[in-house]
């Protein structure tokens, strides 16, 4: 178990610290260039998986919390319902930068074209909208949690370190159940439809570029480069959120969770905010542009 919790440390700083370049990045850009539209999206999403890394998988906020001696059930409540709103709120945002991505290239004739001004006019809120609607919709579920005991004869189920499932009756379960599925399905299932559009109107694009003998532009394009990062990170979150939502869906029908179980959900939360900022640092020409800049410059500072 020693081992698997370097493997965790290692990716939850790996994540960390990609996140924490980018957002650097793209302060830089809104502050001091012309930014995209993306770049404030993408800015948000990358400060909501540095939160989701410190607070997901019991791997540091517990940590410290743990080194301040406070109670277990304070750190279960506040770990819990801080990972769960950043969940929601990853997945709400990068939904929006798929459907926002899709808008931007879509052709001038289809019906989309009349909405790509629109969500620049009512971006903030949108996400004033998707923060409330997350921090409200995750309360409730706070009244289910408490600190684990390592007491036999408890009827409790444990899901993380400090954290156990209250007993509840099947009413309540259902309900958090059908609500919280039902939301998922439905950001996924925008996500794919989106994502399926996009492949088609690049498909289309370069088999016309290729009719016109001009591929050479299309592989330049930034909207391009831009929506293939994005349809990457929607495949990357979308089969990870299955297997997440699998594992924890049998786990909480069947009050079942065990060091394993725990350990791969903690792999997959912490997988999602760390490809991510990878992916868009690769496909991102202006970071690979910047870096060549100062590696230039220090190296003629240097000789």
């Amino acid at each position: 178990m020693f081992s698997i919790k370097n493997v965790l440390y290692f990716q939850a700083g790996l994540g960390v610290l990609a996140n924490m370049f980018l957002v650097c990045f793209y302060i830089y850009i809104i502050l001091g260039h012309r930014p995209k539209f993306t770049d404030m999206i993408s800015c948000q999403l990358t400060f909501v998986h540095i939160i989701m890394l410190f607070t997901g998988g019991d791997i540091w906020l517990t940590d410290i919390f743990e080194s301040l001696n406070i109670e277990n059930g304070f750190i279960c409540k506040a770990t819990f319902y801080i990972s769960r709103v950043m969940r929601g709120l990853s997945m709400c945002i990068t939904c929006f930068l798929s459907v926002f991505q899709a808008v931007t290239i879509s052709p001038s004739t289809s019906l989309l074209a009349k909405f790509k001004q629109k969500p620049k006019k009512y971006m903030i809120y949108f996400f004033l909208c998707i923060w409330s609607f997350n921090l409200f919709f995750t309360s409730n579920q706070i009244f289910y949690v408490g600190a684990y005991i390592n007491v036999s004869g408890t009827n409790q189920m444990k899901a993380t370190k400090h954290c156990s499932l209250l007993p509840m009756n099947y009413i309540i379960r259902g309900l958090i159940l059908t609500v919280t599925t039902s939301r998922d399905v439905f950001l996924v299932g925008v996500m794919l439809t989106t994502s399926t559009y996009m492949v088609i109107i690049l498909f289309r694009h370069q088999r016309q570029c290729k009719h016109l003998h001009s591929a050479n532009h299309l592989r330049a394009s930034p909207e391009k480069r831009a929506t293939q990062a994005i349809l990457l990170l929607v495949v990357c979150f979308v089969a990870m959120y299955w297997v997440d939502f699998i594992i924890s869906m049998t786990s909480f029908l069947l009050r079942m969770y065990d060091s394993v179980i725990l350990t791969v959900q903690k792999f997959l939360m912490n997988a999602y905010p760390t490809i991510t900022p990878l992916v868009q640092i690769s496909f991102d020409s202006r970071i690979i542009i910047m870096l060549k800049k100062l590696e230039s410059k220090h190296r003629h500072t240097f000789f």
